[in-house]
């Protein structure tokens, strides 16, 4: 037995209605499509969002605001994280190739360092971005904060 002699269980498969193909099947005519209109039309798909000509959600509700094109994204570590890690892998310094390993972030990611949770070692930590508690809490531990490009 292969693929090739497989067959669905008798009278399992039902042929589909076989609609617009004459009176004599029943489904003839207008093919269940009703009388005249837009959507008895061959072609006829409705765009979305489409509220039947009254005006629609996405124009009814009142735009505002600003989106900065430039705005640069962080992705935020907290220092708690930052000494998990540390005791995890037994390390001194921590660079954005250790936490895209850790799987923390992306490769793409630009990372910042903020100050939630406390440091119980000496870590010299490599980001984009440092909250200034976060820079005090690293170098009171006297640790070193280095800033990437």
């Amino acid at each position: 037995m292969d693929l090739s002699n497989l067959k669905p269980a008798e009278g399992i498969v039902k042929k589909d209605r076989r609609l617009g193909r004459g009176q004599g099947t029943g489904r003839g005519g207008t093919s269940t499509r009703g009388h005249k209109g837009q959507k008895s039309r061959s072609g006829y798909s409705k765009k979305v969002g489409f509220e039947g000509g009254q005006m629609p959600l996405q124009r009814r509700v009142p735009k505002y605001g600003f989106t900065n094109q430039n705005r640069i994204e962080y992705k935020g570590i907290n220092i708690s994280t930052l000494q998990k890690l540390a005791e995890k892998k037994q390390l001194d310094t921590i660079t954005l190739e250790t936490l895209i390993g850790a799987g923390l972030v992306s490769k793409k990611a630009r990372v910042k360092i903020l100050a939630k949770g406390s440091l119980d070692r000496k870590l010299e930590v490599h980001a984009h971005a440092f909250s200034k508690a976060a820079a005090e809490a690293i170098e009171a531990k006297q640790g070193k904060v280095v800033k990437i490009n």
